[in-house]
């Protein structure tokens, strides 16, 4: 009945049960040659290693369909997406 209630609820005020990739004030940026991601402040370059995810690509919640891709894909030094290999 209170899952019911919380459900109800968020339906109600708009709000969503998904998690957020960063919070607020944030912006998700992924490791260069791999598949590790970190949030970095709005208005701040992505830290050494980082890089902003290609546009169209971000994933904006946990699981959403770009979590899932970046899961196998990065981006390499030349800016370049590519699939990790299995295992790395």
């Amino acid at each position: 009945m209170v899952l019911a209630g919380a459900a109800a609820a968020a339906v109600l005020t708009g709000c969503s049960m998904e998690e957020a990739v960063c919070g607020g004030g944030e912006y998700p940026v992924l490791s260069v040659g791999g598949t590790g991601s970190a949030c970095a402040p709005n208005g701040e370059e992505p830290p050494e290693g980082y890089t902003r995810y290609p546009e169209g690509k971000v994933p904006e919640h946990v699981g959403d369909e770009w979590d899932t891709y970046w899961q196998t894909h990065t981006v390499d030094e030349n800016g370049k997406v590519v699939r990790v290999p299995e295992g790395g």
